[in-house]
């Protein structure tokens, strides 16, 4: 790993966490939130690759958790999981199609909701079903999908592509 790309990375999730918590957890649109820390970790797991974006999203989740205040580690599972499976993703087919951005976050944002309620049944908190999945679900992916394509052309442009062998060491070694 490259401690540039790290720096960067931390920088670009920092001022993502910072936006997410002051300006975009405050916008509702018909009944639907944009997710600008999920989308910029999406963006990130994708260029860099599952360990990256599993640390990555476990570092982002914790500093969002503090951020709010809510129960520490909450946010910080659900993006360690996201950060994963969108790396192992860029990894295995998807990093170099032009569409991936796209299917990686509305599939992950969907998922996201689905394991934040379950979550939350889970740990004995309020879990309203209805809220979350009709009336809100819907709105989110879209707007999700709405800034998609700009913070993953800025993540690229500071995050370019890494070599295939710096994405997928297990892949030097096999080869």
């Amino acid at each position: 790993m490259n401690p540039l790309d790290l720096a960067k990375a931390g920088g670009l999730l920092f001022l993502a966490i910072v936006l997410q918590i002051s300006i975009f957890s405050g916008i509702h649109i018909f009944g639907g939130r944009p997710d600008l820390l999920l989308v910029t970790l999406v963006s990130v797991a994708l260029l860099r690759g599952s360990v990256f974006g599993a640390g990555a999203g476990f570092c982002a989740g914790l500093l969002y958790d503090m951020g709010i205040f809510g129960t520490l580690g909450f946010v910080a599972l659900l993006y360690t999981l996201a950060g994963y499976w969108t790396g192992r993703y860029g990894e295995t087919t998807g990093r170099d199609r032009s569409h991936a951005p796209l299917l990686s976050v509305a599939v992950v944002s969907i998922v996201f909701a689905f394991a934040a309620l379950m979550l939350h049944f889970v740990l004995g908190e309020n879990a309203p079903a209805r809220e979350v999945l009709v009336d809100s679900l819907v709105p989110t992916v879209l707007l999700n999908l709405l800034i998609t394509v700009p913070v993953y052309a800025a993540v690229r442009r500071v995050l370019p592509p890494a070599d295939r062998a710096e994405r997928a060491p297990a892949v030097r070694l096999l080869g």
